[in-house]
């Protein structure tokens, strides 16, 4: 089947504010059921809503950061529904005015168009029993950014590629976790093949559960359609367990949400000072942050591995701010520190070892004062063991070897020993120079300077 897919996408971030959206109740996750509450949230008679200004200036550098057209006037609206999920009856979002529109993102070139960006509040957290239902109003009032994208999305993977790239803004400019599994971050997927109704699937908690849920999507209708059958306009979920979508609801009319104006927070006019700020002191997005390292001499590949997480890059600012060698940092994040993490299971932002106690030992690799070996076996015992790196460090005799004599004269034991390593070397086999290095470092028990051995046994080959 030849015809054109269309898949877009509405995600709803929370953010990560001190309050919530329109009440000075905490923005929380985890907190004992009703607690992190305002009578607002209760909607108690005369209480009165109060817009959120660091959502409003979070609002603003996502929108910039998706190449957004910035509304210079904040307007607010009521949807009113009749569910349990919000005392008053009604949500308080945005309509007809969204705060961003007209944006796009690349995703391998291709320009994925974003229609809108608007700030709302999120709903109360229900709770399902066999015979009754539960209702948990921390989480009413939560400030959202909902992002609703056009159809450009072809497939699953691009839409995961999308929504990875979504999650990454969101979080290196602080706005919010992201985590999924938490419900800090949601995905609404819409699919249809051209001239065919659209169908919606909800609940997707996971970036390779979207991919799934989209592709199997896709398939199911293009066999519908094959076989002469009609696509039914419905809402669906993911069945993770049998890897397919399940019917929930027929769509066979739009809602009628009955929007109106938000009558007790009037107009808030937008300065263009304010705006200019709130990009101004915007914190550095992923891609900002992997120029400057290239600019500091990093490789692409290394910089991109250091980027991939908020968690991972923050820890890296602060051993170069710890005075570092940027490749050295580097080297010991993609390598050493991933070796730990893959083998432990440990997640990024929860490494056992603070960057000014990895700091103290990296610096002592930098000045030459220990070998790179000796590093790495302090590094891991000090995990393994639970120990303060300085205690470690204190275990080890770190006196450097680096009295040329000395080391010429193993170096010409270990050469005298393998007479065949300087016609090798003499054949263009450059790599002798690294096994009587090697060797060297064997024999001292990694107490030789690495640089000044290999100066050393080039030296020691090019005069035999």
């Amino acid at each position: 089947m030849n015809k054109t897919v269309l898949i877009g996408l509405e995600i709803h971030a929370q953010m990560k504010t001190v309050s919530k959206m329109f009440s000075s109740a905490p923005s929380s996750f985890g907190e004992e059921p009703n607690t992190s509450t305002s009578s607002l949230d209760f909607a108690l008679p005369g209480t009165m809503p109060s817009v959120n200004k660091q959502a409003v200036i979070n609002a603003i550098r996502m929108c910039h950061a998706l190449n957004m057209s910035i509304d210079d006037e904040l307007l607010f609206e009521r949807k009113n529904y009749f569910y349990h999920d919000l005392a008053k009856g009604f949500q308080i979002t945005q309509k007809n005015r969204p705060i961003g529109t007209n944006g796009f993102l690349l995703i391998n070139g291709k320009k994925i168009s974003i229609l809108e960006l608007h700030l709302e509040e999120d709903t109360c957290k229900q709770v399902l029993f066999e015979d009754y239902l539960l209702l948990d109003y921390n989480r009413s009032g939560i400030p959202l950014l909902e992002i609703v994208s056009g159809t450009d999305i072809s497939n699953g993977q691009e839409a995961r590629q999308y929504i990875e790239k979504i999650r990454s803004i969101l979080m290196f400019l602080n706005i919010s976790d992201g985590k999924m599994e938490e419900g800090s971050l949601r995905v609404d997927v819409n699919v249809s093949i051209k001239g065919n109704p659209r169908v919606e699937i909800k609940n997707i908690n996971t970036l390779k559960n979207v991919e799934n849920a989209i592709d199997y999507e896709i398939e199911r209708q293009q066999k519908l359609i094959c076989s002469g059958d009609s696509v039914i306009q419905e809402t669906r979920r993911y069945d993770e367990d049998n890897k397919m979508t399940v019917s929930m609801r027929e769509k066979t009319d739009s809602i009628e949400y009955r929007y109106c104006v938000e009558i007790n927070i009037p107009p808030i006019k937008l300065t263009s000072e304010f705006i200019n700020e709130a990009i101004d002191s915007s914190p550095e997005l992923a891609e900002e942050r992997m120029n400057r390292y290239i600019k500091m001499g990093l490789d692409e590949n290394s910089a991109s591995q250091i980027v991939a997480s908020v968690d991972k890059a923050d820890y890296f600012e602060k051993l170069l701010q710890e005075g570092i060698n940027i490749r050295l940092a580097a080297n010991w994040m993609n390598v050493e520190m991933q070796t730990i993490s893959k083998k432990d299971k440990i997640k990024d932002g929860a490494f056992p070892l603070e960057a000014k106690e990895l700091a103290t030992l990296l610096r002592l690799i930098q000045e030459g004062k220990i070998p790179h070996t000796i590093g790495k076996e302090i590094f891991f015992s000090a995990i393994e063991k639970g120990e303060d790196i300085k205690d470690v460090i204190a275990r080890y005799d770190l006196s450097i070897i680096d009295n040329e004599d000395d080391i010429k004269t193993i170096i010409a034991e270990i050469i005298d020993n393998n007479p065949q390593l300087v016609d090798d070397y003499k054949n263009g086999k450059n790599r002798v120079v690294s096994y009587i290095v090697g060797k060297t470092m064997k024999k001292t028990s990694g107490q030789v300077n690495p640089g000044l051995t290999n100066k050393l046994v080039l030296e020691e080959l090019k005069g035999r």
